[in-house]
């Protein structure tokens, strides 16, 4: 099969005009604070000029017919393009004056995981600040998907791009069209953005501060634009608002929608949702007695720091409002293993997805059950529906290529010369689009100290990890190149 070079320039070139534009939406920031603004504005009208003549110079007898290919090798070079270009503000301002930081950080934000290198985050100027926040909340529902809704107007089919950007496994659907669906995950996206920023203002959080905040919340991203992230704010209500809002994020967009169209019955009768729900309540629940019988707090603030803590791991957020690994060692331990839990598939939170973890489950049982009747046909069942053979080998497959490059990634830091806990969480944590992890790079640190290679390194989990591996790992494969 031969690539479509000319179509995946053009689409490159539409993804940076509004990387480009995007960058421009800061500079009112920059302006009200009375912080220098040429910075934001050069780097927004050198990203779209590129993008323009990159459109431009395509536009012309290009066939307008995209392979399944050019979509997985579009969403790589897409997110990586948009990286590289969303580092020129950091670089011109002097915000982070090396490529290595200022690629790690922009590319933390695309794939939404929220790992830092800035020690002192109250420093930088506000606009490239929201700069920052705004690249996470860019990938939390995906460029891709934005562009989803942009092309078929162009004439450009998108189902190739979706299918690269969300490879997981979403059973329900709410349109057959995939424009529709993408307008409508944007305007709900949207909204929720919204509503938690009117919320969060309500309680006490400048305009500023509550923006930045929803940015990065409703894409389970967890930058913040305070030094002690979302712990500065001493209020339950804040904090409590913040919680319910990563839950929704971390949820299958397509039952927040039934849940918003008042089809409640609907939305609790997805097993996934079930189980995300109550693995959450339960370890919550029980984390936060042990809290509250360990330190001299109300039973509430125990609680309260539990469910944060548990919700903002879970759905790979990152924010913080306590160090989980000064509890105790047992409890550490249960955080590092939420790191590979995930939310749900279909949502802008990272890991391998609590609807792999059921299949692999209930497979597993099954397989017990299968040896007994080895005559019998017993399929695994999601939501009451079985499901095909191809799916659960997908998902077997994905968790055990997962757990591989985890360990591959340990080993690489490792032989960097970090401690063994540091590479443990670090990788852990890039890989699942988390951002606080262990040791030297714990829920009161950051990646400041990690070496350039290991940030190299961490940058491509990230990515790994945003775009569900396979979409990334085929392009290393020679089959994918090869003429059919």
């Amino acid at each position: 099969m031969r690539f479509n070079f000319k179509l995946i320039l053009n689409i490159l070139g539409i993804l940076l005009i509004f990387n480009g534009i995007f960058m421009l939406l800061c500079l009112p920031f920059s302006i009200y604070y009375r912080e220098a603004w040429w910075h934001l504005a050069a780097s927004g009208g050198i990203t779209a000029l590129v993008g323009g003549i990159m459109t431009v110079s395509t536009r012309k007898n290009t066939n307008k017919e995209l392979k399944k290919k050019d979509g997985y090798l579009i969403v790589t070079l897409g997110w990586l393009i948009m990286s590289f270009f969303g580092t020129i503000p950091y670089l011109l301002s002097g915000s982070i004056p090396d490529l290595t930081n200022a690629f790690f950080e922009t590319i933390s934000g695309y794939t939404t995981t929220g790992a830092s290198i800035i020690n002192n985050i109250e420093g930088v100027p506000k606009g490239i600040l929201f700069w920052r926040s705004l690249t996470q909340w860019i990938g939390g529902m995906g460029i891709i998907v934005l562009a989803v809704a942009i092309l078929p107007i162009l004439g450009i089919g998108g189902m190739q791009l979706f299918v690269a950007e969300a490879p997981g496994i979403s059973p329900d659907k709410m349109k057959p069209r995939i424009k529709e669906v993408a307008k409508r995950l944007w305007f709900m996206y949207l909204g929720l953005t919204i509503a938690e920023t009117i919320l969060l203002t309500l309680g006490g959080m400048t305009f500023y501060d509550a923006i930045n905040h929803s940015l990065t919340t409703m894409a389970t991203g967890g930058f913040s634009t305070k030094n002690a992230s979302v712990a500065y704010y001493e209020s339950a209500y804040i904090q409590y608002v913040i919680i319910v809002f990563m839950f929704l994020a971390g949820t299958n967009f397509t039952i927040t929608y039934f849940g918003l169209k008042g089809k409640f019955r609907k939305a609790w009768d997805n097993e996934e949702f079930r189980n995300y729900f109550f693995i959450t309540l339960i370890l919550s629940i029980s984390i936060s007695f042990f809290v509250f019988s360990s330190k001299w707090e109300s039973f509430e603030k125990s609680f309260r720091d539990s469910l944060f803590q548990v919700v903002s791991v879970i759905t790979t957020t990152g924010f913080v409002t306590a160090d989980y690994t000064a509890w105790a060692p047992f409890l550490t331990i249960i955080f590092f293993l939420l790191m590979f839990m995930g939310a749900s598939a279909g949502s802008t939170a990272g890991g391998i997805k609590v609807v792999r973890h059921t299949l692999l489950f209930k497979n597993s049982f099954l397989e017990m059950k299968r040896q007994l009747h080895p005559s019998a046909i017993i399929p695994v069942r999601l939501n009451g529906i079985a499901v095909s053979r191809d799916i659960t080998y997908n998902v077997l497959a994905f968790i055990m290529i997962y757990l591989l490059v985890y360990g591959v990634g340990v080993f690489l830091l490792s032989f960097t010369g970090e401690e063994f806990d540091t590479a443990l969480g670090a990788v852990a944590t890039c890989l699942g689009n988390i951002g606080p992890g262990l040791g030297a790079v714990g829920p009161v640190n950051n990646f400041h100290d990690i070496t350039g290679f290991g940030k190299w390194l961490l940058s491509f989990l990230m990515l790994l990890g945003r775009l569900e591996l396979f979409t990334v790992l085929m392009l290393f494969n020679k089959n994918f190149w090869q003429k059919v």
